[in-house]
């Protein structure tokens, strides 16, 4: 036991590194980067041209419909063969935007078809854009929808990044697996890697819980004032 502790405290320096180096990295722009992908995927089957709406129906159809493993796969060890040669970590972040764009935006496209007509018709009676109306009035209610399962997607996606270690992507999992090459303890390891996800997930949905009852409070202020 006492090895064991001794070994999980010599290593945590090595993988909160690698956790702050990449994993976090990784996560927040490949978050950031999807939520833009996928609003525009949502807003372009909502009310783009068909032509473009079947693109983006086809992209979402294959991203969902495929493992997200095997994506990272094409993108770095795939595309070589096509001539285009990524390093790891833009490979990964790639491939993690391409993915989060597909969900984010059945979920963004979800929450925007929840708003009523009845609010887009009282933005275009005060004179509002069709952009106007979007911004200023449809998008703060959709985001009050679509925080929830928005949340649960950026906290899938910490997890998810376990899996850019397939393509040498230096982040906490292949920290570990390093690590384990070297002391033949995978069992203790991959345990304290399991924690630190845990540790890290767990505050997140903290954070999720506080950020929903904020904007409950706020839907319930704006609900009074009308």
């Amino acid at each position: 036991m006492l090895h064991w502790l001794t070994l999980m405290a010599d290593s945590l320096p090595s993988l909160l590194w690698a956790a702050l180096a990449f994993t976090v990295p990784l996560t927040l722009a490949s978050f950031a980067l999807g939520l833009v992908v996928g609003l525009m995927t949502a807003v372009i089957r909502l009310f783009g041209p068909p032509p473009l709406a079947a693109i983006v129906r086809f992209y979402v159809w294959i991203i969902r419909g495929t493992p997200l493993l095997v994506q990272l796969f094409l993108i770095f060890y795939g595309l070589p063969s096509a001539g285009i040669v990524l390093d790891a970590f833009p490979a990964a972040l790639i491939g993690f935007t391409l993915s989060v764009g597909a969900y984010t935006s059945e979920i963004i496209r979800a929450a925007i078809g929840s708003v009523p007509k009845g609010q887009w018709e009282a933005a275009y009676s005060i004179g509002m854009s069709w952009t106007q109306a979007m911004r200023r009035t449809v998008l703060p209610q959709a985001l009050r929808v679509a925080v929830p399962p928005l949340s649960n997607s950026f906290i899938s996606l910490v997890k998810d990044t376990s899996l850019a270690a397939a393509i040498t992507v230096p982040e906490l999992f292949q920290a570990a697996q390093r690590i384990v090459a070297t002391t033949y303890e995978p069992l203790i390891l991959y345990v304290e890697v399991a924690l630190i996800y845990l540790v890290l997930s767990s505050v997140l949905s903290a954070m999720q819980v506080r950020l929903e009852r904020r904007l409950a409070r706020y839907g319930g202020f704006l609900e009074a004032r009308s």
